[in-house]
């Protein structure tokens, strides 16, 4: 049993937690992600690492609260405990000394960047990272990248906070300078992800994205999270989840991701009525 020892709503639809995981953070390093299930009858789903802490014992995950487990997730209070927890798993970031690297994080992405951009930071890089959120109360983790970051800029679709528009859009910008960028590291939804390679693909700037394709044993085994990088098939939970972003078939991607969209509203709406909440 793994406990929470800490839950934080940080907008209205995000929540942080703290587990109890020693076994599990002595191995855990930036871009790791685990796979938790919270009871007998729950189903297993992947959660990027947003922070971890061997001292304490602890691994630290941010989620958004919109389907049937991570509403169930949400329900859950400080001291209560998940059933089963496996990681971590999936290849860690590659963290070296590139130079200019700049960190783009759209929407839960935001969570796994700040642990990425961290350690680059602490091998030499200058760390310029965009964050974006359709509006301003989506937003979070603003303080602590700062802390990581030589320059932060915010964008919102709406423009209730900082730039109006997108990533790319501050992306775009940046790669006009004449200040030369050496790496790219992208992630947050898939569409976005694909407008950022598009947009530094003829800068031949390296660029780098943490795909989120549907998973279940998250060991290889079942070839749910199969995604094509160059032509070739892999599976994002052990060949991944981080690959380049010029080979990626973010098509075949995002059609895969739209799967089970039919079960999945499904199984929410059978939530709902079984809490006694009008769907």
């Amino acid at each position: 049993m793994y406990r929470i020892l800490r839950k934080e709503s940080l907008t209205p639809e995000a929540y942080k937690i703290e587990i109890e995981a020693p076994e599990v953070v002595k191995k855990c390093k930036p871009g790791h992600f685990i796979i938790l299930r919270i009871d007998e009858l729950g189903e297993r789903i992947p959660l990027s690492l947003a922070g971890y802490d061997p001292r304490k014992g602890t691994i630290t995950v941010i989620f958004l609260a919109t389907g049937k487990t991570t509403l169930k997730l949400a329900s859950m209070t400080e001291g209560d405990s998940l059933l089963n927890l496996a990681g971590p798993l999936g290849n860690p970031s590659v963290i070296d000394y590139f130079g200019h690297v700049v960190c783009c994080g759209g929407g839960l992405g935001i969570a796994p960047l700040y642990p990425i951009a961290r350690e680059l930071k602490e091998k030499g890089n200058k760390v310029t990272i965009i964050i974006g959120a359709r509006r301003k109360d989506l937003l979070f983790y603003e303080s602590e990248l700062k802390k990581v970051s030589a320059q932060l800029y915010v964008t919102t679709d709406d423009g209730t906070k900082g730039r109006k528009g997108f990533v790319t859009d501050q992306l775009q910008d940046l790669l006009k300078m004449e200040e030369k960028i050496d790496r790219v590291i992208a992630i947050g939804p898939a569409i976005m992800m694909k407008a950022v390679a598009d947009i530094t693909r003829p800068y031949n700037v390296k660029t780098v994205v943490s795909l989120n394709s549907i998973m279940v044993d998250g060991t290889g085994l079942c070839g749910a999270c199969r995604v094509e990088i160059g032509g070739e098939t892999k599976f994002t939970c052990v060949d991944g989840p981080e690959f380049d972003a010029h080979l990626v078939d973010f098509d075949l991607l995002m059609k895969r991701l739209n799967t089970y969209l039919p079960e999945e509203k499904r199984s929410k709406e059978l939530f709902h009525k079984s809490q006694g909440m009008v769907v």
